[in-house]
């Protein structure tokens, strides 16, 4: 059977094929992993100029509180994430994950206080499970709509704002993690100061009628290009952020996952709402004392990129292992290959060696802190 026979395809698809865009199977869709110029060139522009991109595969998912009151569906969510949601303003947006009962990642996703509902945007291999997950939990107080009628763009680089700034001048108002309803070609679009790049942008809900008319306007500047899901995924590991999956699991907790900034005071041990949300035992005890393995940057010496499920040892000889590679490839920027990996805590420390098993080879690593490159955001 073809690779993408049945296969989902976004608004924009046909946009994609005419630009020569390289389409492969990805959670479920028909995306593009690349276009003429290539990952290498993709990357690069995106940090020096604007990336569009195509991420209308996400989930945006409406949770409406049935009383009426946003508080409601705020304190209803953090019964299924470790997240301050009450405290979260209107037009502001937040970093959180669903847990499971022994603490690990169900899924990691972007919270929208909407003023009288909350909007969150989960990844795309999980989104029918997360859906399913909320029903489940909070349809006592709250509707859960997984918007089908809905494109999602990504507008990432420093020039991002000078981009969208052509269509509404107000962009430059906006500050990280700012959400607003403004107008872009005569339809009302989502936009939030944020994205998985490492680089100043914005992410922008968009009518699926307008998606292609949208994603051609922002092309049509000098200084935006399309850039597929190759080039993501290099911009997103220079930038040291988890791809659910690969770097988080359901196996993976908060602490593991170096994630854990994302739990607020209020939601910790002595918090006006400590707890209440799965695995709380393990994740408050973790905050409080540590864990036995956490999620950290690799340097692998050379320029060839040590790649994903790699095996990695605490020696040359391949006598002590202590992991795998989770994401691995070339960053363009740092000119050199990038790594993440779980490994014990004794092996964490920046500036460890390690050693990774390579085609019989045993390849010397060495440990860094994360992000490996500085980000951007516009605070």
């Amino acid at each position: 059977m073809d690779d993408h026979t049945a296969l989902k395809r976004t608004p924009l698809y046909d946009l994609h094929v005419s630009l020569g865009a390289k389409m492969v199977p990805f959670a479920g869709y028909d995306m593009p992993v690349q276009y003429p110029a290539g990952v290498l060139k993709e990357h690069l522009f995106t940090r020096s100029d604007a990336g569009l991109f195509d991420v209308s595969h996400m989930g945006q998912v409406l949770l409406t509180p049935k009383s009426g009151k946003v508080e409601d569906a705020a304190l209803a969510l953090e019964t299924l994430v470790p997240v301050d949601i009450l405290g979260l303003k209107p037009g502001r947006q937040r970093y959180g994950f669903f847990t499971n009962d022994s603490g690990g990642i169900l899924d990691d996703l972007m919270i929208t206080n909407r003023g009288d509902h909350l909007l969150v945007v989960v990844n795309a291999a999980c989104k029918d499970a997360d859906v399913a997950h909320m029903k489940a939990h909070l349809s006592d107080n709250c509707t859960v709509e997984l918007l089908e009628d809905r494109a999602l763009l990504a507008l990432q680089g420093p020039r991002a704002e000078a981009v969208l700034g052509e269509l509404w001048a107000g962009v430059s108002g906006m500050k990280f993690m700012d959400v607003r309803e403004i107008p872009l070609l005569d339809v009302d679009c989502i936009v939030s100061r944020s994205g998985y790049s490492g680089e100043d942008g914005f992410e922008i809900s968009v009518p699926n009628h307008k998606a292609v008319a949208l994603a051609k306007a922002l092309l049509s500047h000098p200084h935006c290009a399309p850039i597929g899901l190759g080039a993501r995924d290099s911009l997103r590991l220079e930038a040291g952020l988890c791809l659910y999956g690969n770097d988080i699991d359901t196996t993976t907790t908060p602490m593991e996952g170096a994630i854990e900034w994302g739990i607020q005071k209020v939601r910790r041990k002595g918090g006006a709402r400590e707890g209440g949300f799965p695995g709380a035992d393990r994740i408050l005890g973790e905050l409080e004392n540590g864990a036995s393995r956490r999620r950290v940057g690799l340097k692998p010496d050379g320029k060839a990129p040590v790649r994903s499920h790699v095996n990695l040892y605490a020696d040359a000889e391949g006598k002590t292992e202590i992991g795998e590679v989770a994401s691995g490839t070339f960053g363009p920027t740092v000119e050199g290959p990038v790594a993440m990996a779980m490994l014990p805590m004794a092996y964490t420390a920046s500036g460890t060696q390690i050693f990774a098993e390579v085609r019989g080879k045993y390849l010397p690593l060495t440990v860094a802190d994360l992000p490996f490159v500085t980000p951007t955001y516009k605070r």
